[in-house]
């Protein structure tokens, strides 16, 4: 078993910054790949960014390319999204997702979730 806990949302001015983590316990975490996906009312759950667990190669949700930077630190158990230039559209719950052998953007094929931070972004 895995546990995820997130933290570091809050709320924010458009245009601002916020640092997310997602610390890890109960299994090796440099061998689970992590995502960050998020979920606005009403809406369905979106990828957001995810960090494969060999090679740390990233990919990101094509509208927050340039703003986000996802990056994990092994030493740590933790798994870091730093976001910039954040926008309203940006508000929603936002969650890490490991898994020991999926990178990709389907949710459901991530086995382990936290239990999400709320980002909201003012205008």
């Amino acid at each position: 078993q895995v546990q995820l806990v997130e933290s570091g949302g809050g709320l924010v001015q458009a245009g601002g910054s916020l640092r997310l983590s997602c610390a890890a316990s109960g299994r090796t975490f440099s061998n689970l790949a992590v995502g960050w996906f998020r979920q606005a009312p009403g809406k369905q759950r979106e990828f957001v960014a995810s960090i494969w667990r060999t090679t740390n190669f990233t990919s990101y949700l094509d509208s927050v390319k340039g703003r986000f930077t996802m990056s994990r630190d092994n030493a740590k158990n933790t798994v870091y999204l730093e976001m910039n230039s954040l926008k309203p559209e940006d508000t929603a719950v936002y969650y890490c997702a490991a898994d020991p052998f999926y990178s990709g953007r389907d949710h459901s094929q991530y086995d382990y979730w936290g239990q999400g931070t709320q980002v909201t972004v003012s205008s």
